[in-house]
Order: structure tokens, then C-alpha cells, then sequence
């Protein structure tokens, strides 16, 4: 059996929402938009995942719009945030470590729209200072935005205590969370994040890919992207993918009642992983912030560049990643903004755990670590 250790990529669909899927595709496979009985119970469908992903994020079923994935929900803020917002305020505070649906779209209005862009680095261990990134806002700041958890390194990011002054001190401003790496693995209160709109995935929590949804704060006005039926309250025009939206909806029901047990083993194995590494000295772990996901370690591999010790544990059916699966391989900006030098970042490998990895697996793959180090850096 494959040990698949890049979860953080993407996570193997459970039952339950495979079996939505199947369902909705052959036997409920009416347009939600139709009048009719097959229609409306699409609907339904659609309604009731609405609410598993309310429920999941502590907010009221309205607020939720569903997208094809995290990609489109992040553009949809940050573009219709711009737009709505940006008018009179063309500032934008950002952290240094987004993911790059969050970080091209904000490039693409600081090269294309003229807008102020500040960029707030982490620190060593990948975690943004709250105070330097609330310092950077003021009154002509239209967006901020700020990950949950990095998705290289895991680090959790202050985001409650970002935000939280921010909307006291510039309510206009509007807060922008990714919190696709969090969802699912640690508790969401929309409330208590401060955040006008949070984004999630389906694909990384065990429902399939293509579908995404995002939490808006009553009274946020957001431009759309696409224009068309005005389905989604006219924020997201197409037919709805009932398939893609009713399995993402079964998997939270599914794993929400076990989210709490999911974590404590999850710090379990994380913890085993850091100890098995923490004996081998030319391993340097760069997920070491304090307060940070542990289903997301990232560590060098000395002298062994990542796309090399890559493929040598997928010769032993071992599989990870040496960074972000949207990067293809491409040096790591979040490794970079850290301060990690070019020589480790070019060594670096994510391993990314879920609910049902296990200690075996993390000794095959220290195991195969040891034998790839060993046997590349003696061909070097």
C-alpha cells in the first residue's frame, strides 16, 4: 500500500462524500434552478451542504457561497474587495507566505491597478507579527489579508488578534482569511477570527475537487467575478455543481464530530515525526514555530535537493511534496520570506499528515530518509 503523506495537496475523498457524488450525479441530478420536484430537491441538496458548512465554520447558512474551489473564492474577495473598497483606499496589507491565489491576484492590482502593496514578512520560524502587520494599516487600506495556516510550514498565523484591531481601528477595511489549511483540522468561529470573509476547500477535508465555499460577513459587499443567472445571490453566476457541493457537505458531517480526536492524533504523530528527525543530523526542521498546525511539518534534507529525494521515496511508494503543490516545484517564496537560506529551501520537503496516517507509516518513511540520504549523497 502507497503511504501518502501530502495531504496538505490534497486528501483522498471519504465515503461518504463519494457516495454523494455518485448520488447526485444519477439519481438527484436536477438543476437547482428548476421548478420542478427533481429541481427542488438539487436544491435541497445544495441547501442542506450550505448548512454542514455553516455549522462548520459557526455562522449563519446565508453568508456561505460556493465556488469552484479556494483558487475562485480567494480572487472573488480580493478582486471584488478592490473593487467595491478600492475606489478612494488603494492600499492592501498582505503577509509575505500567501498562497498564490492569493498572492497573484494582489500582484496583478499592485502592477496592473496601481495599488499600494505591503507585504508583511515572517519571522524565522514563519510566523507574521501581529503588531508589524496591524502597524502597516491605515486609514487608506481597503483590504488585508492574512492566511490561517501556512500551507509549507503549518505555522498559525495571529490572525484573531490581526484582525480584531484592525476592524476596531479602520471598520471600512475589509479582512481577507485563507483558511483552507485549517479548516477541518482546528475550530473556526467566524466570529471570533474578526475576518469579512474566510475561505475553504473541499478537496483538502476529504470531499473531492472543484468545490469551495466562502464565509462573507453580512453587510460585505462583493464584486462578482462571473456574471450570468445569478445563482450563489448573484455573487457566483453558473449552475450549481450539486454532485461536487452535496459530497463536500457529506464529508464535513461526516468528520466534523471527530475533528478534536482527529487533532490529538494528529500532534501525536507530529510529535513522533519531529523526534524521529531531531536524531538525524543532516535533517534541519523549518516548521518551528510554537504555535502551528501539526498536520503540516516541513524540513531539509542536507545537500539532497527535493525534487531528487522526491522521486527516491516515490521509488519506495512513499509520496510528499517539496512545498505547495500550486508552486510545480518552483523555489519557495514562503521559505524565502522566513529567511531560510537558498541552500536549505532547495533541500526542503513538506510532509503533510491526515486522520489516518500512523506511526508505521512515519517509520517507513524516516526509514527511507535515512537509506535516500545515504545512498545521494554518496553518488554526489
Amino acid at each position: 500500500m502507497p503511504i501518502y503523506l501530502d495531504n496538505a495537496a490534497t486528501t483522498r475523498p471519504c465515503e461518504p462524500a463519494v457516495s454523494a457524488v455518485f448520488h447526485n450525479m444519477v439519481e438527484d441530478y436536477g438543476n437547482p434552478s428548476s421548478l420542478h420536484k427533481i429541481g427542488l430537491t438539487a436544491e435541497q441538496n445544495v441547501t442542506e451542504a450550505r448548512k454542514a458548512v455553516a455549522a462548520a465554520l459557526v455562522c449563519d447558512p446565508q453568508c456561505v457561497t460556493f465556488t469552484s474551489g479556494a483558487t475562485e473564492c480567494n480572487n472573488t474577495a480580493i478582486f471584488g474587495a478592490a473593487k467595491n473598497y478600492g475606489k478612494r483606499k488603494k492600499k492592501i496589507v498582505v503577509s509575505a507566505i500567501e498562497h498564490p491565489s492569493v498572492a497573484e491576484p494582489i500582484k496583478y492590482l499592485e502592477e496592473k491597478e496601481g495599488f499600494e502593496v505591503v507585504r508583511i514578512k515572517p519571522s524565522r520560524d514563519g510566523e507574521i507579527d501581529a503588531e508589524d502587520f496591524i502597524e502597516a494599516v491605515d486609514e487608506n487600506t481597503c483590504l488585508a489579508s492574512c492566511m490561517l495556516v501556512n500551507n509549507e510550514t503549518g505555522a498559525i498565523q495571529p490572525v484573531r488578534k490581526i484582525f480584531s484591531r484592525i476592524k476596531r481601528d479602520f471598520p471600512e477595511c475589509i479582512t481577507h482569511c485563507d483558511a483552507v489549511q485549517g479548516f477541518m483540522k482546528m475550530p473556526i468561529k467566524s466570529a471570533e477570527i474578526f475576518a469579512d470573509v474566510i475561505v475553504v476547500s473541499g478537496h483538502k477535508v476529504h470531499a473531492v475537487k472543484g468545490v469551495g465555499a466562502m464565509y462573507i460577513r453580512k453587510g460585505i459587499r462583493i464584486a462578482p467575478l462571473l456574471l450570468g443567472g445569478g445563482q450563489e445571490k448573484n455573487l457566483r453566476s453558473g449552475t450549481e455543481s450539486v454532485p461536487l457541493i452535496a459530497g463536500f457537505g457529506a464529508a464535513i458531517r461526516a468528520l466534523m464530530p471527530t475533528v478534536g480526536v482527529a487533532h490529538e492524533n494528529a500532534e501525536k504523530i507530529s510529535a513522533y515525526l519531529l523526534k524521529k528527525l531531531s536524531k538525524l543530523d543532516y535533517v534541519t526542521v523549518n516548521s518551528t514555530a510554537e504555535n502551528s498546525s501539526p498536520y503540516i511539518i516541513n524540513f531539509s534534507v542536507e545537500g539532497i535537493r527535493s525534487e531528487i529525494m522526491l522521486h527516491f521515496l516515490e521509488s519506495r511508494d512513499i509520496y510528499v511534496s517539496s512545498g505547495s503543490a500550486c508552486a510545480k516545484g518552483a523555489h519557495s517564496s514562503v521559505l524565502t520570506a522566513m529567511g531560510v537560506s537558498d541552500k536549505l529551501a532547495d533541500s526542503a520537503i513538506r510532509v503533510s499528515i491526515c486522520r489516518t496516517t500512523t506511526m508505521g507509516e512515519i517509520d517507513v518513511l524516516v526509514t527511507a530518509l535515512q537509506e535516500g540520504w545515504q545512498s545521494l549523497a554518496k553518488s554526489k
